[in-house]
């Protein structure tokens, strides 16, 4: 699900010394935003979130379901667990195939 607003960097009361949270650190976050659902918390500081699209077939005139994987930093404030649905917005390459940084958790 693509969103074109950009969000507000919110300042809670956590005290976070993470430099590259995107909330507490200098992280700046441009260029998409997404919705998804955790799939893996496996990896040190990283999530993957995955989300179901549709994709036309005009040959047949219908839709096949797919889904896109995107691998994201997960800053410890967040601690975004798997099951949860997440927002993640794109930012400065943090690794080879890490792009995003996981905002918050909308549960």
């Amino acid at each position: 699900m693509k969103e074109t607003k950009k969000t507000q960097k919110k300042s809670t009361s956590e005290n976070c010394n993470d430099p590259k949270c995107a909330i507490h650190g200098k992280l700046s976050t441009r260029g998409r935003v997404f919705e998804g659902t955790v799939i893996s918390d496996s990896a040190n500081k990283t999530v993957t979130v995955t989300w179901q699209r549709l994709f036309s077939l005009p040959k047949y005139e219908r839709y096949e379901k797919r889904r896109t994987k995107i691998k994201a930093y997960n800053p410890l404030c967040i601690n975004a667990k798997k099951g949860d649905k997440v927002k993640i917005e794109e930012c400065r390459k943090l690794s080879k195939t890490k792009s995003f940084v996981v905002t918050e958790v909308l549960k």
